[in-house]
């Protein structure tokens, strides 16, 4: 009586299944950085530039099964669609973290005023916040 064979045989490629694929990833990342793809429309690469970002060079996008991105330059270039192609870039975390800290700031002082008007007196009723840290 044979055996069943049970083993995937070896050197075969390790399969990815199509709910895990992410065609956008950046691999090699450096620590220390937050990287994202932009899209190289209306001069949004440039004004990322502006605002800290550095174009990326000889990384790798997306997964295996994927069309890798081309080299336009130095910059990993990668087409999104309809004609549009996308730069990775990348920008220091300390940066980033100070962004994102700003626009926490806006959107909590935004809150604060959508909640000082929802407390003045009403001929509709009342309102309460209730709000979980």
């Amino acid at each position: 009586m044979k055996e069943p064979i049970a083993k995937a045989p070896r050197g075969r490629v390790s399969r990815t299944p199509l709910g895990q694929r992410n065609r956008l990833s950046v691999r090699n990342q450096e620590p220390g950085f937050v990287y994202r793809i932009v899209n190289d429309v209306d001069d949004r690469v440039h004004l990322m530039q502006e605002q800290g970002y550095e174009i990326v060079s000889n990384t790798s996008v997306g997964d295996k099964r994927v069309d890798l991105p081309s080299s336009a330059g130095s910059a990993s270039v990668i087409s999104v669609g309809q004609g549009v192609k996308a730069v990775v870039m990348r920008q220091r975390k300390e940066y980033y973290d100070e962004d994102q800290a700003v626009k926490a700031q806006l959107v909590d002082s935004t809150e604060q005023t959508l909640h000082q008007d929802a407390r003045k007196a009403s001929d509709y009723g009342s309102f309460t916040i209730n709000q979980k840290d």
